[in-house]
């Protein structure tokens, strides 16, 4: 499935989309981007019966050594049985603070843009997905992974996630959605 734009007004869609794709592939486990939480409380609606995991930036993206998800968010969504997972982007992390200080051509940069050809939402699902694998929150099998656009959701992937330290032996198998314009 294919959307005009990129955006939080494809959240839904997209959502359902994964879960009946899921459901039709036998998965139970669907990864998310989230910084408000708002796309995981969505992903408990539209996707029931899925262990949801859901990926927000780590401590001191905007303000140095404050959460990005507000802290009543995430207890709230750890007692609905989500797993939350606050950590440093996959793709960018230090090397990001590096190419600021040293310009230069950096891997993760390169892969991260590379990946971007298919729109920001491809990016994101795998970099949480990478994030989430890092946290032990995933059990190995294959997944739903969900990225955005900013905000919400817009794409939707089959992959077989894999660790960091392994990140070639991920493996996007299926793309379920994505903006055709980006």
């Amino acid at each position: 499935m294919y959307f005009d734009r990129p955006g939080k007004a494809n959240t839904e869609r997209t959502l359902r989309a994964a879960a009946e794709h899921g459901r039709a592939r036998e998965l139970d486990e669907i990864v998310l981007a989230t910084t408000s939480g708002e796309t995981a409380y969505q992903a408990l609606e539209h996707c029931p019966g899925f262990k949801v995991t859901a990926v927000t930036y780590h401590c001191g993206f905007k303000t140095p050594f404050d959460p990005v998800m507000p802290t009543d968010v995430h207890r709230d969504l750890t007692a609905r049985g989500v797993r939350v997972v606050t950590a440093t982007h996959a793709l960018s992390g230090i090397e990001r603070g590096l190419s600021k200080k040293h310009p230069g051509i950096y891997p993760l940069l390169l892969m991260a843009d590379t990946l971007k050809l298919f729109g920001q939402g491809t990016k994101v699902a795998v970099e949480v997905s990478i994030m989430a694998a890092d946290a032990g929150a995933l059990s190995g099998r294959d997944v739903i992974a969900v990225g955005g656009s900013s905000k919400g959701a817009d794409t939707a992937l089959v992959l077989k996630p894999a660790h960091a330290a392994h990140i070639f032996d991920l493996k996007i198998r299926e793309i379920i959605c994505k903006p055709q314009d980006f």
